[in-house]
């Protein structure tokens, strides 16, 4: 073993690690009344700065959920990934840029599944004439509506159209746009591997 295998398996362990706090740090901040102590501190401390950045993209955050854990998660993954092949020696440019395809798409196909299963739920609920005031409905709407009201947007133009008319259309465009960016990024993937 040379001294460049040991120093990519060192930064890919690092970058587990690192990984790894910051899973810890996603958790701890869903109870913020509760004091974990000073490992919790340190914890905080060491991953706020590279959490904090991915909090300030736009798009990461809808209805008031911050879905940036998600990207700043799979660009470690990505990370982690690219040392454990470059430990090997099986790392070519065309197999880093499938890497970060792939780290790009990771996020992306998530965001899509998961707004897809909201519209689909939504779907449900309204047809079987569920209490729409329910928090639990009120809170997806919040997080679904911004996403549906660009997709209107961009379908009907300035038409109207009822409600569950937008929540269906909403759902196939999501899936399609997924099933769509799935296969066409999968070829990508797959051509820069032959590289």
């Amino acid at each position: 073993m040379n001294a460049l295998t040991t120093l990519f398996r060192l930064l890919g362990a690092a970058t587990s690690i690192y990984m790894l706090l910051c899973v810890a740090r996603i958790l701890l901040s869903w109870f913020p009344s509760y004091s974990m102590g000073r490992p919790a501190e340190i914890v905080e401390l060491a991953t706020e700065p590279y959490l904090s950045l991915w909090r300030r993209i736009p798009l990461l955050s809808a209805g008031g959920v911050d879905f940036s854990p998600i990207a700043a998660l799979a660009a470690l993954s990505g990370l982690s990934r690219l040392f454990s092949v470059a430990s090997y020696g099986a790392l070519t440019i065309g197999v880093a840029l499938a890497l970060v395809v792939e780290v790009v798409w990771a996020p992306v196909s998530f965001l899509l599944g998961f707004f897809t299963l909201l519209v689909v739920a939504r779907i449900v609920a309204y047809a079987a004439r569920w209490n729409s005031l329910h928090p639990l409905w009120r809170a997806i709407d919040a997080m679904i509506n911004p996403v549906l009201f660009r997709i209107k947007r961009l379908i009907y133009k300035d038409r109207i159209v009822n409600y569950m008319q937008g929540l269906a259309t909403g759902a196939l465009a999501l899936l399609g746009t997924r099933v769509l960016l799935g296969l066409a990024f999968g070829v990508v993937i797959t051509l820069l591997k032959k590289i």
